[in-house]
């Protein structure tokens, strides 16, 4: 579904990803491992079309996307959930998610797709017409991967939901993502929690400095001392 070859990226003259090879199969839900910095959120943003990539290339269902503009992007079916609950604070949760299923191709089936929504989330129906401002940092997460499925996406990238949010808070959303593949949504999962996105993860990519620098299934990353002692703090 989605493959990237030789990537590199850089800011001006400074490098942020260096030689990236990455690929997501329909029907999978793939984690994106690394610190604070380590060049995650640069890689979705890039795959997105919101940065320009310096070298290398990006297929998505075998077209090239490299230097598409995001808009396309996003029509051809990638939609990207960015990190810090980026919402519209003065619009109501039925009109941020509107929002989200505003392109030609969701927007007839948007009333079909609030329905899904607000049986994933159940607390945005009864939240529906409050300003998304007064809503808790949880809510307001369940309310940006809401918005990010309504825009009926094939390839989901979800940049480090568990940011912030309580245990509880964390694992009933992590319980909503790892339903997706099943619901023909093919996920890319960007993680600094390790622990959390192994358990739902068939396989895995550990970014360090710009670099992948391990691959995996979800087995065989639980279990390398790289991950538990970088990312599990064991």
């Amino acid at each position: 579904m989605l493959k990237i070859s030789n990537l590199s990226v850089a800011y001006g003259v400074i490098p942020v990803l260096h030689d990236i090879n990455l690929e997501v199969k329909q029907g999978e839900l793939v984690a994106l491992l690394g610190s604070n910095g380590a060049g995650k959120t640069t890689l979705l943003n890039t795959i997105s079309g919101l940065i320009r990539a310096k070298e290398g290339s990006i297929f998505f269902l075998g077209e090239e996307i490299t230097r598409q503009m995001p808009d396309r992007i996003v029509n051809l079916g990638i939609s990207q959930i960015p990190e810090g609950r980026k919402i519209f604070p003065y619009l109501t949760v039925k009109e941020n998610l509107l929002m989200g299923a505003s392109i030609s191709r969701a927007w007839p089936q948007r009333e079909e797709m609030l329905n899904h929504v607000y049986e994933l989330f159940p607390i945005l129906k009864e939240r529906a017409n409050q300003r998304a401002s007064l809503m808790s940092g949880g809510e307001q997460q369940m309310l940006v991967i809401a918005r990010g499925l309504m825009a009926k996406p094939k390839l989901l990238m979800i940049d480090e939901p568990s940011l912030g949010l309580s245990p509880l808070i964390m694992s009933k959303i992590y319980d909503v993502i790892k339903t997706f593949p099943e619901q023909g949504v093919t996920v890319l999962l960007s993680e600094q929690n390790a622990h959390m996105a192994l358990e739902i993860a068939d396989r895995g990519y550990v970014l360090q400095d710009g670099h992948i620098v391990l691959t995996g299934d979800r087995e065989f990353l639980l279990k390398s001392e790289l991950v538990k002692q970088a990312y599990m703090g064991m």
